[in-house]
């Protein structure tokens, strides 16, 4: 598309979550947009009840708190389009809504942000270990079970700051972070260690964002299309179909990761890989499957399929506590 002088156009209004984060990430939409339509985008700060409510994200359902805000104000006209961390979004699409654009993903990992640079394998005995996420507690507690290992995981809350904040101030020696959050504000170089995805699978569609725009707004809806990276959005979609065959919410122990595995020449097949387990990490349900690289929307939902019903058959819905199917 060719850039378009900005001059009595509006400025599109772009829905954003009000914490570092997340303006960060909408400010990297928004130069994107500037650029390819020639028009001012201004941020609008919305709060969502996630972000208002200090309980932990388990216990107030997960799926959808950072989310449900940004869509009203979407189908209320009060902004044009919203971007949202493609993690926090529930499985289930709106009709009047459409995800006009997938970017290109960031670094899908979990990092560790602990004190004295230490990393996963060299934390000491009893160590600590703060994180909201019971993926997270599930997959760190099955590693230190099995290399053997004795730390503690806590549940915290909080933004970026405030997680980093509980090991400078000693309380925790260490919190676990999304990669790309931390690229996202400059601050990766505080991390640790990267944990590798052979130990911790990130959350489904970690590391990736989504563009929303109303469905009946065709013209921005088109001109968004053209921030989407089909790559991206095959992998993220087979990731979230396994989280939706799984009957999951965004706050259930289950990790994924679609990725292309490595070594071939020629690229042809994407590997998707899942795992489901009990917070105390002691069972865990972790299989993977290799298909052909979807070239469609409805191949990436089977990818994602076929890999939860090996998951169920293997016992994963009796371990997502009272989430089971």
């Amino acid at each position: 598309m060719t850039e378009r002088a900005s001059g009595t156009e509006r400025p599109l209004r772009l829905g954003t979550r009000r914490s570092k984060l997340a303006m960060a990430q909408s400010g990297h939409v928004a130069e994107a947009v500037r650029r390819l339509t020639g028009r001012s985008v201004e941020l609008v700060e919305i709060t969502t009840y996630g972000d208002t409510s200090r309980e932990h994200l388990a216990q107030i359902g997960g799926t959808g708190v950072f989310v449900t805000a940004l869509r009203d104000a979407l189908l209320a006209g009060e902004v044009d389009f919203a971007v949202h961390s493609l993690k926090d979004l529930p499985t289930t699409q709106p009709d009047d809504l459409v995800l006009a654009a997938i970017p290109r993903r960031e670094d899908p990992r979990d990092a560790l942000v602990a004190r004295d640079g230490l990393t996963l394998d060299r934390l000491p005995a009893g160590a600590r270990v703060g994180t909201g996420s019971p993926r997270r507690m599930a997959q760190l507690n099955a590693y230190a079970r099995s290399h053997g290992l004795q730390i503690e995981t806590v549940p915290i809350r909080g933004n970026v700051d405030t997680r980093i904040g509980f090991v400078r101030d000693g309380e925790l020696d260490a919190v676990v972070l999304a990669a790309a959050g931390l690229n996202r504000i400059g601050r990766i170089d505080e991390a640790t260690d990267f944990l590798p995805v052979d130990a911790v699978l990130p959350a489904p569609g970690q590391g990736a964002l989504a563009v929303e725009c109303p469905a009946a707004d065709t013209a921005l809806a088109a001109t968004l299309a053209e921030l989407d990276d089909p790559y991206t959005r095959a992998a993220v979609t087979a990731e979230r179909s396994l989280l939706a065959a799984l009957e999951a919410g965004c706050s259930a122990p289950v990790g994924a990761l679609a990725d292309l595995p490595t070594g071939g020449q020629a690229v042809h097949e994407m590997r998707l890989r899942g795992v489901v387990g009990t917070t105390d990490g002691s069972t865990l349900v972790q299989l993977s499957i290799t298909g052909p690289v979807p070239t469609s929307h409805d191949e990436a939902v089977a990818l994602g399929r076929e890999l939860a019903s090996e998951m169920l058959a293997k016992g994963a819905a009796g371990l997502m506590g009272e989430r089971a199917l």
